[in-house]
């Protein structure tokens, strides 16, 4: 494939002269060693997110090379570059504040530089949306690649698993239950092996959705890290880039309505992560595709959740591979997708699943007429404190607290949470709801992962184990408890949610999908009175992310990225 469009004589510098501009890069080519017959094929650029700040990926370099090896089987080269890591637990103040960075990076790298298809190599939480973000606006042809989950490892008589886990034994320490010594030992064994969290979190999720989008290949989303498969499926992901070139899917023939439609409804299906309705949000929206969270609530309403896995069943990912994967799940899903969808392989949805059903284990996942829960896995609910939503993942919470209405406790930020919650003057009770404030997307902190507040001490010690909690923060995906998320609009961009008062009414309905302040307009106005946004840095990416960054609802992304 030697015309003008392809490899290396593809997005030339601009001198001038384009023939200068080819002359001179093949100059500098020929100082690499490539020989000139590797220099006139096409190229699939691989992007590269190892980072020694980025433990779920740990094993990236060793994809790369499978992924080198299935291009140059397919008559490809194969050229790595980097990109921004986003390692959840070592970002501050949150990883989703620069998820949009890696994203711009990913977009504007592959524009530049001189590649016709590109594996994207990730896994940990925002990584992926970041990667699919990215290549949706790039719009050559992609392929997603994830870098697959850890395994448990047994621990005195059962299987430990980062992260589902690790809050589990943090609970039962902040409860006395367990004692510092103990809680160093868990510690040393919940990840013990590469790749994301064990669990039904968002890397587990967000690896589900990009097969089911189609942006991966068939059955690759749950192969465990380790597993001699997962370089299996690199390198086919290597050879399946070659042969998109010049052919497609591109991005934009995959993610859809229809694909996006797919992907709710697997997310209900799997009771997967919170998270995941804003990165499908953010990925939808590169296409310009809005994430409908009344439609949501109407798929969640038909759509039982199939498969056991932690946070709310017993299971690990690697399990859920091992029982059938992703080819299963969507074969009893199939009468409920849109199955004309375009996948990575030039085949749609229904094409894939023309076959025989596939093996499947029932303890793990379940057939639709007798599923773990008749419901789905998440709802979204209206209201005055949440016009633009919030999200409940009821699978995950006590049924128990869905219909009540309790007495606001309220934290005005993270630092007021961290300085009160475990006090022994709170005022608080198990009927309680607490409430968080300005941990949102427009707030300094950028929507981190505080929206699953702690019990506070006093209660814990007590057994009580749930609680009401409000927040326009996030929550792992590894987590659970009664918990509203994601309020929009909210608090540092002036939302309602800003104007609770400890001792406010609220009312949560889960049945009506409602979420209401019970104070009247005037006491509101008059709260509103000399409010003030709160102040970003004058400089930097954190004043793009000040200027631009948009609410829950439609993805958190920058308001100059979304599609038209």
């Amino acid at each position: 494939m030697n015309d003008k469009t392809h490899g290396y004589r593809r997005n030339l510098t601009n001198y001038g002269d384009s023939a200068f501009a080819l002359y001179l890069r093949r100059s500098f080519v020929q100082s690499m060693g490539l020989s000139r017959t590797l220099m006139d094929r096409p190229i699939v650029g691989i992007a590269q997110t190892a980072s020694g700040f980025n433990n779920c990926h740990r094993s990236v370099p060793e994809l790369v090379e499978a992924v080198k090896r299935g291009v140059l089987a397919a008559g490809g080269l194969p050229l790595e570059f980097p990109t921004v890591s986003l390692g959840e637990v070592f970002l501050n103040p949150t990883s989703l504040m620069f998820r949009n960075l890696m994203s711009i990076d990913t977009e504007e790298m592959i524009r530049a530089q001189p590649m016709d298809a590109v594996v994207l190599v990730g896994g940990c939480d925002k990584t992926v949306p970041a990667q699919l973000m990215g290549a949706a606006s790039a719009d050559i042809p992609a392929i997603q690649l994830v870098t697959g989950p850890m395994l448990a490892m047994p621990f005195r008589g059962e299987r430990l698993g980062a992260c589902t886990d690790c809050r589990r034994f943090w609970a039962k320490f902040r409860a006395g239950e367990i004692d510092d010594a103990g809680i160093d030992e868990i510690e040393a064994n919940l990840a013990t092996t590469a790749g994301t969290c064990a669990v039904m979190g968002t890397a587990s999720t967000m690896a589900a959705l990009a097969e089911t989008l189609g942006m991966s290949l068939p059955g690759t989303a749950a192969i465990p890290a380790v597993h001699a498969d997962r370089l299996r499926a690199a390198e086919a992901a290597g050879t399946r880039a070659v042969a998109m070139i010049g052919k497609g899917p591109k991005p934009s023939e995959i993610i859809t309505p229809k694909s996006v439609e797919n992907a709710m409804r697997v997310l209900l299906a799997l009771g997967g992560s919170t998270n995941a309705v804003v990165h499908l949000a953010a990925i939808a929206g590169r296409r310009g595709i809005a994430l409908d969270l009344d439609r949501l609530n109407r798929i969640s309403d038909e759509t039982p959740v199939l498969v056991d896995l932690k946070p709310t069943g017993v299971n690990y990912f690697a399990d859920f591979h091992a029982a059938g994967g992703m080819s299963a799940l969507l074969w009893e899903l199939r009468d409920q997708l849109h199955l004309d969808c375009m996948t990575v392989t030039g085949e749609t949805l229904g094409e894939r699943l023309s076959g025989p059903a596939p093996w499947v284990d029932r303890a793990v996942i379940r057939s639709r007429a007798e599923p773990f829960d008749p419901v789905g896995g998440l709802v979204a609910l209206f209201g005055n404190l949440a016009p633009k939503g919030a999200i409940l993942k009821r699978s995950a919470a006590d049924s128990r607290l869905f219909e009540r209405e309790g007495r606001a406790v309220v934290f005005e930020s993270l630092e007021d949470l961290a300085a009160r919650i475990d006090s022994p003057d709170l005022d608080v009770t198990p009927d309680d709801f607490l409430v968080l404030q300005n941990a949102g997307p427009c707030s300094p902190s950028g929507m981190p992962e505080a929206g699953y507040l702690p019990i506070p001490k006093k209660l814990a010690r007590t057994g009580i184990k749930d609680m009401v909690r409000i927040s326009d923060a996030r929550m792992s995906g590894t987590a659970y408890g009664t918990v509203v998320l994601h309020v929009a609009p909210d608090a540092a961009s002036g939302g309602l949610l800003a104007f609770v008062r400890n001792g406010d009414r609220i009312r949560l309905s889960v049945k009506d999908r409602r979420i209401e302040l019970l104070v009247d307009d005037a006491e509101i106005a008059k709260r509103r009175e000399g409010w003030k946004a709160p102040e970003f840095p004058a400089r930097g990416y954190r004043r793009l992310y000040a200027d631009q960054v948009l609410q829950a609802d439609e993805g958190v992304d920058f308001r100059f990225l979304r599609g038209v």
